[in-house]
């Protein structure tokens, strides 16, 4: 249940995070963690323009978001 409000909550604003998104949970969805729910639900609290520079590799995580299970789920929607 949680996986597919995430999915609902991955359509943003901005076209380049919703592909982003969408190849992401084509490829994933079915193997996603707890934690990895967790990370994308706090990376999903980012405002449109934060979470494409995220994303897009133009800004690195700091503070909270450097949690290592944001930063592993970074890194798979960077591979995407």
């Amino acid at each position: 249940m949680r996986r597919a409000r995430l999915r609902w909550r991955s359509r943003r604003g901005l076209l380049e995070n919703d592909l982003i998104f969408e190849r992401f949970f084509s490829r994933y969805e079915e193997s996603l963690s707890d934690a990895d729910v967790g990370a994308l639900t706090r990376l999903l609290e980012l405002s449109d323009n934060d979470l494409m520079d995220l994303l897009l590799a133009r800004k690195e995580p700091e503070g909270d978001l450097s949690d290592p299970d944001i930063v592993r789920v970074l890194g798979l929607l960077r591979a995407v």
